[in-house]
């Protein structure tokens, strides 16, 4: 999405410049500022495309201006941070994060998520129903699943799980909100259903179970589906 603007929350200003020069490099308006405060009134003043929100501010914890951005927007946010941590993670992205980078982080890595979170806020309708991840093809009209051409029989919870992941393409989901979504608010805790379906799925759609390139694990937090060509 050419020219898309971007918010940039952070209070080290050698960060802030170092993204916005990255970002301006590659088509991206943007604004910045240093606080929670400023950041919340700045979204709702702008009307972003993208937020890059970091976790450490002076005035208000990071995960509380993502709260509180969340009661009102579904602007994509990215968060930045140098807490890496599992906990914290799972955290950012429970309380409606798109996507947790850790600093010190790539440029390219950081622009190809950015990519994601605009795709995900910005669909294309007129595409067909079909997904399509190397050898794996979704028709959702026809709730058909292939692989190299032959159909894969899903049970309906192997496909309700696919068919999550491949929504939400190229982003991390939690094991709590995988769970929500397909078993159920009470099941939010149960990690191991969704380990034995996850293990069912890339049985029946990886090339290499053991080394999946589709359903990718991200340790201590959840998965994350990733559509290669």
């Amino acid at each position: 999405m050419s020219g898309a603007v971007t918010l940039i929350v952070d209070d080290e200003v050698q960060i802030r410049r170092f993204l916005r020069i990255s970002l301006e490099a590659n088509g991206y308006t943007v604004h910045e500022v240093e606080s929670g405060k400023e950041a919340l009134n700045e979204a709702g003043i702008l009307r972003p495309d993208l937020i890059i929100l970091d976790l450490g501010l002076p005035d208000m914890d990071g995960l509380e201006v993502l709260r509180r951005l969340r009661e009102w927007s579904k602007t994509p946010v990215i968060v930045l941070s140098v807490k890496g941590q599992d906990h914290v993670k799972i955290a950012a992205l429970d309380a409606g994060a798109d996507d947790y980078v850790t600093k010190p982080f790539s440029v390219q890595e950081l622009l190809a998520r950015l990519r994601v979170a605009l795709r995900h806020a910005h669909p294309e309708t007129d595409e067909a129903p079909v997904f399509q991840a190397g050898d794996v093809s979704v028709d959702f009209t026809r709730r058909v699943v292939t692989k190299s051409g032959e159909n894969v029989k899903l049970t309906p919870t192997e496909y309700a799980l696919l068919r999550l992941m491949i929504q939400n393409v190229g982003k991390v989901l939690t094991h709590k909100q995988i769970l929500r979504e397909v078993w159920g608010k009470e099941y939010e805790e149960e990690v191991h259903y969704l380990r034995v379906y996850m293990t069912q799925l890339r049985q029946k759609l990886e090339a290499d179970p053991a080394r999946p390139e589709m359903l990718i694990t991200e340790p201590g937090v959840g998965y994350r589906l990733v559509a290669k060509a």
